[in-house]
């Protein structure tokens, strides 16, 4: 599902979904490490590794790591054997957080933190042997569009690994997520900090197009050989395709 009517952090700026999400970011940066660590008790860590683990056994020299954030993603996408991670992100405040964190890791060899956008990557074609992207895909502008910029500066047999929050299928645990999402996580962000960024990502996980959905726009992009993993009750899911 490409949505005809965006989904967008803030419905009183008169701005696009994109400027949008960059301005969010950069407003919720200073607590964005600490926001995901307390609401999902810590669990993204090893969402995170696990997703890293099932490619271990790809060809991984160059990896691509889009919507980026602080950069948790591209450290451990880094600790892979021979691995050289190029981060990008469109939220500068993200990025200056995600550059200090692979320098005090002592990782600057490792891992290229650039502004860039995922709907226009500089880079050419055949370039990567994996394109990934941990909680960043819902938040693309053109969902299209950016899954065929994955394909395109993938390598050929490369591979596309994205970690993304999914709605759980199975009742009752679904209707205590959406109580979860949609009441307590819009309360502690807005304790914390701001109760707009958590609000839209109730509202953006609800609309996007998990399980099968998100494989056809996989295979709509191009990739063949999907992959659909679900975690800790689906509410987060693991994808894998092929270029």
């Amino acid at each position: 599902m490409s949505a005809a009517t965006p989904i967008i952090p803030y419905d009183d700026l008169p701005i696009g979904k994109k400027e949008q999400v960059r301005k969010m970011f950069n407003t919720i940066a200073g607590r964005y490490d600490f926001m995901n660590r307390l609401l999902t008790f810590r669990i993204d860590i090893l969402w995170r590794r696990k997703a890293v683990g099932l490619v271990k056994n790809y060809p991984h020299e160059q990896i691509l790591d889009i919507a980026t954030g602080t950069g948790d993603f591209a450290i451990e996408l880094s600790k892979l054997s021979g691995a050289r991670v190029t981060a990008i992100d469109i939220a500068e405040k993200m990025l200056e957080i995600g550059r200090k964190k692979v320098h005090q890791k002592g990782l600057s060899a490792r891992i290229e933190m650039l502004e860039a956008d995922c709907e226009n990557l500089p880079f050419p074609e055949n370039t990567f042997d994996i394109a990934s992207s941990a909680f960043g895909v819902r938040n693309f502008e053109n969902l299209q569009k950016g899954l065929t910029e994955m394909l395109r500066v993938l390598k050929p047999g490369g591979r596309v690994l994205i970690l993304e929050a999914s709605e759980p299928a199975n009742m009752p645990f679904k209707k205590l997520y959406k109580t979860y999402m949609s009441k307590i996580c819009p309360a502690i962000g807005g304790a914390f900090s701001e109760n707009k960024a958590y609000d839209y990502l109730n509202r953006s996980v609800a609309a996007f197009p998990s399980g099968k959905n998100f494989e056809s726009e996989l295979v709509k992009a191009g990739f063949t050989n999907s992959v659909h993993i679900p975690l800790s009750m689906g509410v987060t899911s693991i994808y894998i395709a092929q270029k």
